[in-house]
């Protein structure tokens, strides 16, 4: 199979797929040739060139996929650049390492896991050509996918048989269990923004001061308001009609996918052999000869057949098949000329009469049970026909007239019109990168051009004009008065709210007693209360907190402050702390909480592992490279 795959797919690398197989961010298969993808490298591993192309078109790669990295600042994309490359070094050792160590994977191991991939199924099976499908719309080779996947299931091997090693002692265990299921008591005092809200004033100098310094917080982003002409696979299947001609002259080309076995419809008298099978005989043998008279055969069913399932249907077996009628039963029937009746014949079950009413002959299923599938098969093709013909149709236009109306008047659609559309997108186009790409083109932002037609997804195309470009400006501040005020106003309340937490933990510290050093901020404590690390109704920020403080001593609690999820602090002295009890914890949850650490220790196994290898390593990396090319661009 693998061969076969090999053989029909072909296209570019396309990282995206990596998500099909539950992978992010790994990069696999580096097997670098400089020749082909030139003599200038981004990093010398051990001697192996990792070039200047293969690093460049990494880098592209992750921008395209993620696209919202694209306009960030030099440092963070510097910082891209670096983990790009850093963790194509380790991919490089790793595979070094595996050749050296023999680590092979057959073709039989990679044909068995893409079979296994959804993606690649229909109904559960694995298809070939949805697998051809999907390849050729993620643009991949199969040679870099069949890599891809060969030194994944080697990675995967290695960090297993690195994490089987891992190993975790009873007393370890214990420990572990007794942190995780520790409880801890504690007091606390919630200090909400509504404490301080009408005691805050903001003046006008303040407003203007904090606008003015914060200038980048209100600001309307560059626009442009477009028209554009869409082209919708979806639309046009709607105005595809197929005449009942051309679906029977494609029923007559497509007719040999559905050929049939031959089938045959048969009635039939069962007459259970029980204790007496002489007596069973004569009465079928009776019943027989009374069919054969003349009598309706379907009431002789109705009346005598011990066929729980056919008797109140006359005995009708249903169209069947040879193999779906196996035995002397089927050979009896398909030996049988339509409208003869023959028995008694002689089964496991006991003696039949038997009528054949009908008999189909080997060939095509007829128009009427495949028309469905037949009519949505055209439908699907003269729809990639027209959608396809129309994007030449608006492609020739281009070429005719510089005017929207008339290259949509020419394919038959219409111009719609999008105001403020950003370099985010927006309206019904989205945040689709290739029409955003499209509009902030200098050609047509600046110069004013129309757009050439350009796939948009795999179901739609488009031509875009830029009618108006709005540069990005600073919003008025009478249109963003009341965000900053409300901005100042949280400010204030935050600084408030952290003075009166901190005047209570210094006055706990001080006196150790919390209610009164609560009272004297206008707050009043909880009733004591056990958290446990997994507390699902607690606020997890405080949760975090009470269980990375230090224990509280006999003589003084430990007391401290956290912001909360609410927007407000919280106050926490603990009280007390309770060692977990490893024997109240269901074994079945010991056991797995036993293998998940062993997972998790293995799991740091393997990265040390790969940290060995980076510090043994001879590492060689070009700066010009990391910061140069792509960088400032």
């Amino acid at each position: 199979m693998l061969s076969q795959i090999r053989e029909k797919i072909t296209g570019p690398v396309a990282w995206i797929f990596l998500g099909v197989i539950g992978a992010s961010f790994v990069f696999v298969g580096v097997g670098f040739n400089a020749s082909f993808l030139g003599s200038n490298y981004a990093a010398k591993v051990n001697g192996e060139e990792i070039p200047v192309a293969f690093f460049e078109n990494q880098y592209r790669n992750f921008i395209a996929q993620n696209p919202q990295f694209a306009t960030v600042g030099d440092s963070l994309r510097l910082q891209i650049r670096r983990e790009l490359l850093d963790r194509t070094i380790r991919e490089v050792l790793i595979d070094e390492y595996l050749r050296a160590k023999g680590f092979a994977v057959g073709d039989e191991r990679v044909t068995e896991m893409i079979q296994q991939i959804p993606e690649f199924q229909t109904d559960g099976v694995f298809d070939m050509e949805t697998y051809r499908s999907f390849l050729g719309l993620q643009g991949m080779t199969p040679t870099q996918f069949e890599l891809e996947q060969r030194q994944r299931i080697r990675e995967q091997q290695l960090s297993l048989a690195i994490g089987a090693t891992a190993l975790v002692s009873p007393a370890e265990y214990r420990r572990y269990l007794n942190l995780v299921a520790e409880q801890r008591v504690v007091t606390l005092v919630e200090l909400t923004a509504d404490m301080v809200d009408e005691t805050i004033e903001v003046s006008e100098e303040e407003i203007l001061a904090f606008y003015d310094e914060n200038a980048s917080l209100y600001q309307q982003p560059e626009s442009a308001d477009i028209e554009y002409i869409l082209i919708s696979r979806d639309t046009v299947a709607e105005r595809v009609e197929i005449t009942e001609a051309e679906l029977a002259e494609y029923y007559e080309q497509e007719k040999s996918r559905y050929l049939q076995e031959e089938q045959r419809q048969a009635r039939h008298i069962l007459i259970l052999t029980g204790d007496d099978e002489a007596a069973a005989l004569e009465q079928a043998e009776a019943l027989a000869a009374r069919a054969k008279a003349g009598e309706p055969f379907e009431d002789l069913a109705r009346s005598n057949s011990m066929d729980g399932g056919t008797a109140s249907n006359g005995g009708d077996l249903g169209v069947l098949t040879r193999t779906q009628l196996p035995g002397e039963l089927g050979a009896a029937i398909f030996a049988m000329e339509e409208g003869r009746i023959e028995g008694p014949i002689e089964t496991e079950f006991g003696f039949h009469v038997v009528r054949l009413d009908r008999i189909l002959e080997q060939g095509p299923l007829p128009l009427e049970q495949v028309r469905g599938d037949l009519l949505a098969e055209l439908q699907d093709e003269e729809a990639d026909g027209a959608f396809m013909a129309l994007e030449r149709t608006l492609s020739d236009a281009l070429f005719d007239t510089p005017d929207m109306a008339a290259i949509a008047a020419a394919a038959e659609l219409e111009v719609m019109t999008l105001a403020g559309f950003t370099r985010d997108g927006g309206g019904e186009l989205g945040a689709n990168q290739v029409a955003i790409d499209t509009v902030f083109d200098s050609r047509v932002l600046v110069d004013g051009e129309i757009s050439d037609v350009v796939e948009l997804d795999a179901d739609s195309s488009a031509i875009f004009k830029v009618t108006q470009y709005n540069e990005s400006r600073r919003l008025p501040l009478e249109d963003v008065r009341d965000q900053v005020d409300g901005a100042i106003r949280g400010r204030k309340a935050d600084e408030m709210l952290a003075a009166r937490a901190d005047s209570i933990v210094e006055a706990v510290q001080t006196n150790g007693d919390l209610g009164e050093a609560a009272a004297a901020v206008g707050a009043e404590p909880s009733a004591p209360q056990l958290l446990t690390r997994d507390n699902q109704l607690a606020d997890p920020s405080v949760v975090f907190s009470v269980f990375t403080s230090p224990k509280p001593t006999p003589a003084q609690p430990t007391t401290s402050r956290v912001r909360n999820q609410s927007g407000g602090y919280t106050v926490f002295s603990i009280d007390a702390v309770l060692p977990g009890r490893p024997e109240s914890i269901p074994l079945n949850e010991r056991d797995e909480g036993k293998l998940l650490l062993a997972q998790q220790s293995g799991v740091s196994d393997y990265a040390a592992f790969v940290e060995a290898l980076v510090d043994s390593a001879d590492i060689i990396i070009d700066e010009d490279v990391v910061v140069g090319e792509g960088l400032l661009q």
